[in-house]
């Protein structure tokens, strides 16, 4: 029997021959990708991957520390609008480093967000967290320094488009894409695996303590204070990053790009995949972009026999526009089945699948 004698013994990530094999493969597939893939869905894969990386970092707040966040919009937002403004007013900062700046601000809000979270929690501190998110929008909407109500244009970010374009594999736009694959994807393996090693050392077992029992965790010697406003600060970063990957990858950015809605869909991600794991917020937030980018009016329409059905259906008895409101209802009812069906999530979903196939044909 393979036996542990130490925690960080936890931390190895590649222990045997075939995660070894595997990961080799994962590598090999997710360079090659942007090669054999048609273009428009290079970009796709950003957008997924983006919201992959703030699902993590959320759930290390809800999974791991039994914390709650309506408002991780507004760290969204506020990585988005410090790595853009970097860009636009101090040129002469190197994005990675305007990146990480931009999430060390996030952070520092989280941490101050995270000081309610002492005396709050449930319901409360969601109120909490909700207005913070709101109010983040606001102020951004309300400074012309911000770009005001409209927005303005984030600058390109040219790492390896010029040699794609010329390679003459690509055009401008695919070459723009593939360069921020090359620059998103890495960015959003690594920061997946420090989050698995986070979970795993001293400080992510005071994180499991905290969301089991605060009251026990505080007795054993854990400090709450600062582990709970960690908690915040470390889901806030990861959130921060996300959002001057978003920003880029956007290109443009307006306050009505981090509605409330951005903030129930990344806790959806969460909750759906499967809370307290590393990979159910990776299924959570590929699933809820898919349907949110596919569970639109358009694609309903062209489902054979039941789409003119449901046009006619909403027409008459919901949205006089036609579809508005069954692409929410269908949205909503794929996610309650999943929660009802599967309370562990996707995460869960996995986890009996493999055991399944281990133990086949018995």
């Amino acid at each position: 029997m393979d036996m542990k004698r130490d925690y960080y013994e936890d931390i190895q990530l590649l222990d045997s021959k075939t995660k070894i094999f595997w990961f080799a493969v994962m590598f090999v597939v997710l360079a090659a990708l942007p090669f054999v893939i048609p273009s428009y869905l290079v970009s796709d894969l950003n957008y997924y991957a983006i919201n992959i990386l703030v699902a993590i970092g959320l759930n290390i707040l809800v999974g791991f520390t039994g914390q709650i966040s309506l408002g991780h919009a507004g760290f969204f937002a506020i990585g988005a609008y410090s790595t853009a403004m970097l860009m636009k007013y101090a040129p002469i900062i190197p994005f990675p480093i305007a990146l990480v700046i931009a999430a060390l601000i996030a952070a520092a809000f989280g941490f101050v967000l995270g000081l309610p979270s002492l005396k709050l929690e449930g319901p409360y501190l969601a109120i909490v967290t909700l207005g913070f998110g709101m109010a983040i929008i606001q102020v951004l909407g309300r400074f012309q320094i911000f770009g005001g109500r409209m927005g303005f244009i984030v600058p390109n970010v040219t790492f390896l488009a010029g040699p794609l374009e010329q390679s003459g594999l690509f055009t401008r736009n695919a070459a723009r894409d593939v360069n921020l694959y090359f620059i998103i994807v890495p960015i959003v393996v690594f920061m997946a695996i420090l989050a698995r090693n986070i979970t795993k050392t001293r400080v992510g077992r005071a994180f499991i303590a905290i969301r089991d029992d605060d009251i026990a965790a505080e007795t054993m010697g854990i400090n709450l204070t600062f582990y709970k406003t960690m908690s915040f600060a470390v889901s806030a970063f990861y959130a921060g990053i996300a959002g001057g990957l978003y920003s880029v990858w956007i290109g443009f950015i307006s306050p009505d790009s981090f509605s409330l809605v951005l903030s129930i869909l990344f806790l959806a991600m969460v909750v759906v995949g499967g809370i307290g794991s590393i990979p159910g917020p990776i299924f959570g937030a590929i699933v809820i972009v898919f349907l949110n980018m596919n569970l639109k009016k358009e694609a309903i329409v062209d489902i054979p026999i039941i789409g003119p059905l449901l046009v006619d259906f909403s027409s008459s008895f919901m949205d006089p526009t036609g579809l508005g409101g069954i692409s929410f209802i269908i949205f909503g009812l794929i996610l309650m089945l999943i929660v009802i069906f599967e309370p562990l999530g996707l995460y869960g979903f996995w986890i009996r699948t493999k055991k399944y196939w281990k133990t086949w044909p018995f």
